[in-house]
This record gives C-alpha cells, structure tokens and sequence, in this order.
C-alpha cells in the first residue's frame, strides 16, 4: 500500500540501522538497529500479555529514549498509542487511562509513584518505562518472560534478526494510530483521534520541506512529545529522515538547553515562543543597549556589519550549525520577531493543532512572510468562513492531516466537524493574495499558554466553582499568566457571620487547593475579587468578552 506511515518508519530502520536513533542527555544511546530490537521485545511482552491490535495503550513519562521507543513499538505492533502528559495530576491520568479504555500502561517511575492501580481496573498490563521492567499484569507469566526476554527473543529469531526482520503493522489509512488528550478532566475529556493518514501526511510534508535536514544530524527535543506539535516534528519527523534525537530528560531551563545546543549542535529547532524570547531577550538585546552596539545598529555605513555579527553570535547560541528554526504553538512576540527579521535570521512560524496532527500552514524561512504563520500545507484546504469588511473571520480547513473526530464525544465532534468535511478551528484570520496566512486572534474560550499548552478555562472554572464562598469565576489571561476573577458567595459569608475583610485570605486558601488539583501549566498565579456578578446571556451565560485581567 502506497502512503503508509509504517511502512516510512520500517524503509527508515532498514536503510539507517548502524546510525543513533535516541539519546537522553548524559545517558543511554541507541542505534536504530538497537531501537528495532527492543521494539521486537516489547512485542513480544505484549502478545502474552493479552493486548490484541486495536487496543490502547497508554505512555505517561517525561520525554526520553524509552518512550519514543514504546510509541514506535505500540504503533508498529498494531496497538493504537495514547500519550499522556507526564505533569498530569494522578486524577487526570487515572480519568485519561479509562476513558481511552487503555488496556496497558507504560509508565515513568516517577508518575507511578502517585498512581493507582485499583484506579484503573481495566489495564491488564502495567510497565515501567525506566527499564520495561513490569510492574503488574493479568496474565502471570508476562513476568517470567520478561525475566527471559533475550531467551524468547532469540527462539522468535533463531537465525539472528537483520533488517529483512523489521516487517511493522500493515495498516488502513483511516485506522485510528494515536489518541492524543488535549483535557484531563472527564466532564470534558477530548480525545483527539489522529487516523494513520494524517501521520503520514505530516511526515511526509517534513521530508519533503525540510531539505537541509540529513541522516545522521542532530535534534534536541525540548517540546514535550505526549503534544502533536513535538512528537510529529521532534520524532518522527527525525526518525524517518534518519536524524539522532537527544532528549534532555530534564526541565529544559534557559541553562539546560544553551549547554545542549552548544553540544549537540542540532540541525533543526522547534520550540515555543516562550523558549525563543528568553534567549534573545537574556543574550542579544543587551548587546544592542551596550552605548557603541547601539550607535552601530543605527549607522547606516555600519548597519550590514554589525546585524551580521549579531545573527552570528546568535546562530552560536543556537549550536552554530542551524539550518531553521520553527516556531509554533503560540504567537510569537512582534518585537522579538521583528528583530529576527532584521538580521535575517533562518527562523518561520508555522501554525497547527492536534486535530490537524497537527500541521495546517508552514513556509520555509527564506520565502516566509513577517507576521504570518506560512501558507497551507501538503494535502490540505483553507478558507475564511464569514470574513468581515477586512477579511477577517474563522478559519476553516479539511484535508488529509484531519482527525476522525473526539473519542467518545459526539457533540464535540459535530461543534466543530461540519457534513461538507470542513472543521472549524475556532481561529480568527486573513489570507492574503500570495496564500500567505495570519492569525487575528480566537474565536473559541481555549487559551493558549505561552509555552504552547492548550488551557480549557470552564474545567478550572468548575473546580473553583464548587468551592467554598465562590459564586461564580472567570479564568483569564495576562502578561502570559493566568488569573482569577471572582465573585463571592456575599450571602454564604454573611449567614457564616464571616468578616468580608478576610475574604482574600479565604479565596487565596482556595486557589491554593486548586493549584494542587491541575496541571502546573494551567496553575493561577493571581485573583481579583468582583464586587458585582459577572453580566450573562439570556441563557445565563457569562459574557467572556466584557471581562478582562485587571491592569497591573
């Protein structure tokens, strides 16, 4: 069959074997000849342990070696991969497990630690991504083969295993591949389900449109691969070109990623905006306030000179052997991206969501257009539904990167998947004549963080609602934190004779609770107390768009 995923990922095995597939930073290589091995073990410990192909499997852990490795064994084996965020809470993932019906889990000892297994009764095998090692199974004997692995590995392959072994799952181009969690509640689970189409179609427009990248060259994973963003462009992206992807295992701190670069010296970047501005903004931009940089930048006989020394002294920063660096997840800040414009440096912001899996526009940096996000993508569609008198309005899209819809959610699917095959991206923007698009802002209630989580409000909205003395909140955004805004329960306080002067205290007490229930990405940094109730809709709704972070 023509355009199958796996069979990009086998060719990719076979024809790189001898090169580094994974690294984790200071720790454990594997070549892709390594890499297909332990996926053959893997098989083998999940065909006794009863999964069948079809079957969800779950992986919650930072990124690293290991779990790239479990995602490309559960695909490959037929099994359908469910990645998890590893700073989840235990609730969330425990809600995550059984609503995808996970029947393995693959997890990282440090998430294990604060799980529980009796709340998840429908996994039959559990293992630990530190050593696939297991942890529990249905079916006893999983652990004695684990205990001889090698032995049941070589009976499997009595003449030795070569590259003619290497022959992955055969799969449909509508066959569901990754169930990919954008929520970890389950009153608003929403289980994006990415078909194999649209993992080959994102792979492939990679391979075609990123021309400077080669077998053997070097990638730094910073963005978490459990999101699309990551684990299309970081890993498989990397792994059928060949590349050597080194996983920091770490918080990627300002420190751990210059270090990396610097060691590393990665081809090709993709990070957040968050990530980007730090870096100039700590490194470069007070070089260009030093009195005789300033002068420079300004003169125009020297104007040329010293923008060059400036990108150089960047792309050195950045490893010094950058062929582009991608930007996404977020908007990116004008003046930084202003800056980036002005020395001419090889960097593009392209636009996508996991329900496109997730690409939707892209533009390679040399033809790249200031202040848009690229144009169209490979097999892809756009329009602007309803456009204002400037040709704003929401931005429309099908095509082959598309999702088959939300697991288990029909009206989530049908608000946004229309009969025609459109899907509303709930986006705001323009398209100009050369194809070129910009986004305006959004039409839906999700915030995005600034290091590229998606944050449903109305689920934090509800926690804090249930608790005590809150009538009614709105979550919001500021300065790229998240905020409170709140209106009291005046007449619980009163009845509970409590002083109205101590009501900061008593909502600072909820918003610390609160903070312990949800991710860190979504934690609230801040509050402000609303005197009056929030102004609603004939059907009682808060309207959103008259409420907005209280200046600083």
């Amino acid at each position: 069959m023509d355009n199958r995923f796996l069979a990009l990922i086998e060719n990719s095995f076979k024809n790189h074997k001898d090169l580094p597939a994974f690294s984790d930073l200071n720790g454990s290589t594997y070549s892709f000849a390594e890499v297909a091995i332990q996926i053959e073990k893997l098989h083998i410990l999940l065909e006794h342990a009863g999964i069948k192909k079809g079957d969800k499997v779950g992986l919650v852990g930072r990124n690293s070696s290991h779990w790239a490795i479990s995602f490309f064994g559960v695909l490959a084996y037929g099994a359908v991969a469910v990645p998890i965020l590893h700073d989840f809470t235990p609730e969330n993932i425990h809600n995550i497990v059984n609503h995808s019906e996970a029947k393995a889990l693959l997890v990282a000892g440090s998430n294990w630690e604060h799980l529980d297994q009796a709340q998840m009764p429908g996994v039959k095998l559990f293992m630990l991504l530190d050593d696939f090692s297991i942890i529990a199974s249905a079916t006893p004997e999983v652990k004695e083969v684990k205990e001889n692995i090698d032995s049941y590995f070589q009976n499997k392959f009595p003449d030795s295993f070569s590259v003619e072994n290497i022959k992955y799952h055969i799969e449909e181009p509508e066959e569901l591949a990754v169930l990919n969690y954008t929520s970890g509640t389950t009153s608003n689970s929403k289980g994006v389900m990415i078909p194999y189409r649209s993992l080959w179609s994102n792979t492939q427009f990679a391979y075609d449109k990123l021309p400077f990248i080669s077998p053997g060259d070097n990638i730094v994973c910073m963005l978490p691969i459990a999101h699309m963003y990551g684990l299309a462009f970081d890993i498989l992206n990397s792994v059928n070109k060949g590349c050597h992807v080194h996983f920091l295992a770490r918080t990627p701190s300002p420190k751990i990623i210059g270090e990396a670069f610097a060691t590393i010296r990665p081809t090709l970047i993709l990070a957040v905006p968050l990530v980007i501005e730090k870096i100039i903004r700590s490194r470069v931009f007070p070089e260009l306030q030093k009195p005789v940089i300033n002068f420079l930048w300004k003169a125009p006989l020297f104007n040329k000179i010293i923008k060059k020394k400036i990108a150089d002294k960047l792309y050195q920063a950045f490893g010094g052997n950058l062929g582009e660096l991608v930007i996404g997840g977020a908007a990116i800040n004008k003046e930084v991206e202003t800056f980036l414009r002005q020395i001419n440096f090889k960097y593009t912001v392209g636009y996508g969501m996991t329900e496109c899996g997730p690409l939707i526009a892209y533009e390679q940096w040399d033809t790249f257009k200031q202040g848009s996000v690229g144009r169209i993508v490979d097999r892809m569609e756009m329009k602007i539904d309803s456009p204002n008198e400037k040709g704003v309005g929401e931005i429309l899209v099908k095509g082959t990167n598309l999702m088959l819809g939300y697991y288990k959610n029909e009206d989530a699917t049908a608000a946004v998947m229309q009969a025609d095959g459109w899907m509303r991206t709930g986006d705001l923007g323009i398209i100009d004549n050369d194809g070129f698009l910009y986004i305006r802002g959004r039409s839906k209630t999700m915030i995005l963080s600034s290091n590229g989580q998606n944050i449903y409000p109305e689920e934090i909205e509800d926690k804090l609602n249930n608790m005590d003395f809150v009538a009614e909140s709105l979550i919001v955004s500021s300065q790229g934190k998240l905020l409170a805004l709140i209106y009291p329960d005046w007449e619980a306080i009163d009845k509970n004779h409590i002083d109205r002067a101590s009501i900061n205290s008593l909502i600072q007490e909820n918003i610390n609770k609160l903070n312990k229930q949800i991710p860190a990405y979504s934690k609230i940094s801040g509050f402000d107390i609303q005197q009056h109730e929030f102004e609603k809709t004939p059907k009682r709704s808060i309207k959103r768009y008259l409420y907005q972070a209280p200046e600083a």
